[in-house]
């Protein structure tokens, strides 16, 4: 799920315990009945909705993404077990002691579907491009924050230089969003790459056509021998064709891939999981990493100035109760800002247990007495607050209306007030807000520089200098993760320390998949890899 931010603060934006895919038990005897992968078919794929562009150096949403991620190869790759950052155009790569420049030596062979090579000048060529698009890039636009230049240095190596140093890079060259475009492709404008037009990669599957609001179609790229590291076998994509149909409406989708006219959907909503563990269905399942949704705190306005109202809240919220009664056991409660499928990422599950006592006591201590309705007040004040949201995941309106009633029993009122997602990012743009309800997906921890730091997002409102934005750095400051982890760590302490945001839940990628379909699996960003895709 994409996050309700700005294009600009959306992603200015290594030991990790994953979940990588729960299939049912039937699924997984599905599987190996089906005997060795085997080439050919069309993959008929169900997506909650019409991507905004299938340019991945402008995609957005998960369903752009999604699309995108088949087109294009990247410079590296990450393991979604363990963080680590592998090989894919890139066989090698140095960088500097500072984390300003990375240089890169590429795999040869390589071709974008054009036949141009993908070398040097090309990486060049992209890279240049991504930042030229500004805000248009709206995950690349952060990861090239302080992108200065790069420089061939011969045909096989290119040097990346940034003006600040930017060890989050080495993760965001493993992304979509820096995948690699021919030079031929910039020949067209923006607008018509969102579209399909001169949109030419170097990924397994090739662009083929879009009809709007209906379906995209993508072929298999022929001579393809340059996967990733990472990917269970080598040479071309097993699928001959992906069809993604636009399906918006939950029942829709799910009818579609029950009745055997999908053979995969995404975005299974929780109501919909039962029919799909078992009765010849399988799901694969992934949390996302990056921020959980949470309740972010604007520490300049009303009550939510006061730390203690802040920590209040905090204890008020019964994760286990939200995961239990709205969602399902896909999904985890928080247990830090970040969620578990993030490197670096700390467990905090003691401080964010529920504590209603703990939570009534620090008002008390704090002069907020209950009123006659039962919301606290203090000169005069209510305790209350309210929350912004859209509903780009389907249970949010829910999952709010169980934490409303949850903080009421400690005399806070929580108001709910829905938005769609473009009047949410011009309301956290002005900064008119009590708490934003949003999520983050990153697998890195630099996705908190982009929504804290004082030099990016700040959606709490610091002052310039705070102790978080001296950690803050510090962790971007280097790629060595043993010197990292200590101050990722400080980090998400912090947040929960001065509730800053109030972390609730995980968000989940769902997939439900139908027996003839297999290994539709997940990246280290939770978006779906379909190169080792096949089906019986």
């Amino acid at each position: 799920m994409f996050p309700l931010s700005s294009a600009r603060n959306a992603a200015a934006v290594l030991a990790l315990p994953v979940l990588l895919t729960a299939c049912s038990a039937a699924g997984t005897e599905q599987a190996a009945d089906a005997g060795p992968p085997k080439p050919g078919g069309t993959l008929r794929l169900g997506i909650s909705s019409a991507p905004d562009c299938i340019d991945p150096q402008q995609a957005a949403t998960n369903a752009s993404i999604n699309v995108g991620r088949q087109l294009v190869d990247s410079l590296t790759d990450q393991d979604p077990k363990t963080g680590e950052i592998k090989p894919w155009l890139a066989e090698k790569w140095e960088i500097s002691p500072d984390s300003t420049a990375f240089t890169f030596h590429l795999r040869s062979g390589a071709t974008f579907n054009d036949g141009s090579p993908v070398d040097a000048a090309a990486v060049k060529t992209s890279f240049d491009g991504i930042k030229a698009l500004g805000t248009k890039a709206q995950l690349g636009y952060g990861y090239l924050a302080a992108y200065k230049a790069a420089t061939v240095v011969d045909p096989q190596t290119v040097r990346l230089e940034f003006s600040a140093p930017s060890a989050q890079f080495l993760q965001a060259s493993s992304t979509m969003s820096l995948g690699l475009l021919a030079p031929a492709a910039f020949k067209q404008t923006p607008e018509q790459r969102c579209q399909g037009t001169g949109l030419i990669g170097s990924g397994p599957f090739v662009f083929e056509s879009l009809k709007q609001n209906q379906e995209i179609v993508l072929v298999k790229r022929r001579g393809y021998a340059w996967g990733s590291s990472l990917f269970k076998h080598s040479g071309e994509a097993y699928l001959d064709k992906v069809d993604y149909k636009i399906v918006p409406e939950p029942g829709v989708r799910t009818g579609s891939l029950a009745s055997g006219q999908l053979d995969a959907a995404t975005d299974i909503q929780p109501v919909d999981e039962p029919q799909f563990t078992g009765n010849g269905f399988s799901e694969n399942i992934r949390p996302n990493p990056g921020v959980v949704f949470n309740l972010h705190a604007n520490t300049t306005r009303g009550v939510l100035t006061d730390e203690k109202v802040r920590q209040a809240v905090l204890k008020g919220v019964d994760r286990a109760e939200v995961v239990n009664t709205v969602l399902t056991p896909s999904y985890k409660a928080a247990t830090s800002i970040l969620g578990s499928a993030t490197p670096l990422v700390s467990d905090l599950s003691q401080q964010l247990a529920h504590d209603r006592k703990g939570a009534a006591a620090l008002l008390d201590g704090d002069g907020w007495v209950p009123g006659p309705d039962g919301i606290r007040v203090k000169d005069g004040q209510k305790l209350s607050a309210s929350v912004v949201f859209s509903p780009v995941f389907n249970q949010n309106r829910s999952v709010l209306e169980l934490i409303q009633q949850q903080l009421r029993k400690i005399g806070f009122d929580l108001r709910i007030e829905q938005h769609t997602t473009a009047e949410t990012t011009q309301i956290q743009l002005s900064g008119n807000y009590d708490f934003l309800w949003y999520n983050v997906t990153r697998a890195d921890p630099d996705i908190l520089r982009g929504q804290f730091s004082t030099k990016a997002g700040n959606r709490s409102k610091l002052t310039p200098g705070n102790p978080l934005d001296a950690a803050l750095d510090a962790q971007s400051s280097t790629v060595d993760t043993a010197k990292r982890k200590p101050s990722a760590d400080e980090v998400q302490r912090l947040i929960i320390d001065h509730a800053y945001a109030v972390p609730v839940f995980e968000l989940t990628q769902v997939v439900a998949v139908s027996s003839k379909a297999h290994n539709v699996g997940f990246e280290a960003s939770s978006r779906l890899q379909l190169f080792d895709a096949w089906l019986s």
